[in-house]
C-alpha cells in the first residue's frame, strides 16, 4: 500500500518542482498548496456531476461493452462523459481561486496555477485507481496519466494567460481564449482516452505518438512562456 502511495505522489512532486523552477518570481507556497488541494475538490465535483447525470440521463455513460460502437460515437461520449467534465472542473477551480488573485501578475503564473490544480486532481485520482489495483498500473499512470493531466494544465494555463492579457484590451477575444482554455485541454484529453478505449493496436501506436508530441509541446510552451513571462499588470500599477 505504501509503495502504491509513493508511485502516486513522486511523479506529482517531480512535475510540480519542474514547473515551479521555471517561474522567475516564485508564487506563494500557501497559494500553490491551496490550488493543489482544489484539485481534490475538482475530483469531488466530477464525482458529483457523474452521479447527477447518471440519475438524470442514465444512458449517458459509456456502455460496459463499447467495442461495438462507432469511433465517432465513442469519441463523442469520451469527450462529454470524461474529458469535458474533468477539464471544466479543473478550470472552475482556477477561475475561483487563482484567476483573479493579486499574485497573478505575469503570464507564466497561470500555467503554474493550472498545473498545480491538475496535479492535485491527478494525485487523488491516481490514489483511488491504484489502491485496489496493481503496481504495473501504478507505473503506467506515473508515466502517462499524471504527466498527461499536467500537460492539459499547461495548455489550459496558456489560454487563460491570453484571456487575462486581452481582458481589458479586447473582451471578445478574451472570451474566446477563455473558451479555448476548456475546449483545447478537453479535446487533448479526449484524444488521449479515445486512443486507449478504441482497443486497436494501431490506435495504441497513435497514442504513443500523440503522447510524445503532447509532452514535447508542453515543455516547449513552458520554456517559451516562462522565458518571456509578460506582465499582466504593469509593475508601476502593482
Amino acid at each position: 500500500m505504501s509503495l502504491i502511495i509513493l508511485i502516486s505522489i513522486i511523479p506529482v512532486i517531480l512535475l510540480a518542482l519542474f514547473v515551479y523552477s521555471k517561474d522567475n518570481v516564485k508564487e506563494p507556497k500557501s497559494l500553490l498548496m491551496g490550488l493543489f488541494i482544489s484539485g481534490f475538490l475538482a475530483a469531488a465535483l466530477v464525482i458529483g456531476i457523474d452521479i447527477f447525470v447518471s440519475i438524470v440521463i442514465p444512458d449517458f455513460f459509456i456502455p460496459d461493452d463499447y467495442t461495438n460502437i462507432s469511433f465517432y460515437k465513442l469519441f463523442s461520449i469520451v469527450f462529454l462523459e470524461i474529458a469535458f467534465i474533468e477539464e471544466f472542473s479543473k478550470w472552475l477551480m482556477i477561475r475561483l481561486f487563482a484567476y483573479n488573485s493579486k499574485n497573478f501578475d505575469q503570464q507564466y503564473d497561470i500555467i503554474v496555477y493550472s498545473v498545480f490544480v491538475a496535479l492535485g486532481f491527478a494525485c487523488i485520482e491516481n490514489i483511488f485507481y491504484l489502491i485496489p489495483s496493481s503496481l504495473s498500473l501504478g507505473f503506467y499512470r506515473a508515466i502517462f496519466s499524471i504527466p498527461g493531466h499536467a500537460c492539459f494544465g499547461v495548455f489550459m494555463g496558456s489560454f487563460l494567460g491570453l484571456a487575462k492579457i486581452y481582458e481589458d484590451k479586447d473582451k471578445a477575444l478574451s472570451r474566446v481564449y477563455m473558451f479555448y482554455a476548456i475546449l483545447i485541454p478537453a479535446l487533448l484529453h479526449t484524444t488521449y482516452n479515445f486512443c486507449l478505449l478504441a482497443n486497436k493496436t494501431w490506435f495504441f501506436i497513435v497514442f504513443m505518438i500523440f503522447v510524445i508530441i503532447l509532452y514535447i509541446t508542453s515543455i516547449i510552451t513552458i520554456r517559451k512562456i516562462s522565458k518571456e513571462n509578460k506582465d499582466i499588470v504593469p509593475i508601476e500599477e502593482l
